[in-house]
């Protein structure tokens, strides 16, 4: 099977790599070359034009928003543009992206023959590398059945297949609105159990290994714990998926007051960013700043405490601190 990808940023490169470490042969372009040419992305062969990728079997794209999927599709230079006489037979989408921009994308593909799979994905670069990570497809269950193998080498936690047309995109949505709402109340009772006198590290060790520890509360740990900052999804990104969630759920008719209150929460982080030397790079900053936030709702003076945590996405005995001192 002939594969290529289009989109090696922050979460392709690691996804595409994957799929180089398990065996198969890909071909890669990317807008920015330099991208491609990495040690992480060794064995791929790097093409000059999207076009060399015309004959592969199936095409990934993981890009940033729903215009740039339309225009690698369909745009000046896009892969199913009107005339070609040779596209990909297959598409494999697992970019995070409206369902009507989705919907869109399937249409226009379905008048020229070709397949598409919608499969988002849910996690972040280290979870990509660490092997902690999954995705959701919809879309025909032959093309699933063609590429089921490819997208556990990406994602061995599972590849789950939830029926036709644009449903992955629900679920991907859907499960980022449970990991905003799970990170805002997260670090709120860290908070209360802080100003009550508990180290953060102490309470977040007791919560890991809980009946509500997760892998997403471990390996956001060290962040609250030495306010590392790095960036794995800036908030940003999770309110634009906040707000898709919520149209969605207006169009269905769905209550979800828990949803919007914590949305209206986030939205008051950028009010604050307001009060940083540069707003515009504190933003670009990770979601779990937002401890920040709430520190001053609480009345809570934050200081890192220093201390190696593990993310629960190293090695065995592994461990990770990234104290960056007094947070202004």
């Amino acid at each position: 099977m002939k594969i290529g990808w289009i989109g090696v940023g922050r979460m392709g490169a690691p996804m595409a790599a994957r799929l180089i470490k398990a065996g198969y042969s890909l071909a890669i372009w990317n807008r920015t070359r330099a991208k491609a040419e990495t040690e992480e992305l060794k064995g791929a062969t790097i093409v000059d034009t999207r076009a060399e990728l015309a004959d592969v079997d199936v095409l990934f794209t993981m890009l940033s928003t729903g215009k740039d999927v339309i225009d690698v599709c369909f745009g000046a230079s896009g892969m199913f543009r009107d005339g070609l006489a040779a596209t990909p037979r297959l598409l494999v989408d697992c970019s995070t992206i409206g369902m009507d921009e989705s919907a869109e994308v399937r249409s226009r593909l379905g008048r020229i023959g070709v397949a598409f799979l919608a499969a988002p994905v849910s996690g972040n670069p280290k979870c990509v590398r660490a092997g902690k990570f999954s995705c959701v497809v919809s879309g025909p269950s032959e093309a699933f059945a063609k590429v089921q193998p490819l997208l556990l080498a990406i994602a061995p936690r599972g590849a789950s297949y939830v029926g036709e047309g644009e449903l992955a995109r629900v679920c991907k949505i859907a499960v980022n609105l449970l990991l905003a709402v799970v990170s805002e109340n997260m670090m709120e009772v860290t908070l209360l159990a802080q100003k009550a006198g508990v180290p953060r590290h102490a309470f977040l060790d007791f919560l890991n290994n809980s009946v509500m520890g997760s892998i997403f509360t471990r390996y956001k740990t060290p962040a609250l714990v030495n306010l590392d900052w790095t960036t794995t999804f800036p908030p940003g990104g999770m309110r634009k998926d906040m707000d898709l969630g919520l149209s969605i759920a207006h169009g269905l008719g769905v209550a979800m007051p828990v949803t919007a209150a914590a949305r209206e929460v986030l939205q008051s982080h950028f009010g604050l960013a307001m009060l940083k030397e540069d707003p515009e790079a504190y933003l670009q900053k990770d979601f779990a700043a937002l401890l920040e936030s709430l520190a001053l709702f609480a009345g809570v003076r934050l200081e890192s405490e220093n201390v190696a945590v593990s993310d629960g996405l190293e090695p065995e005995g592994a461990r990770s601190a990234a104290g960056n001192g007094r947070a202004r």
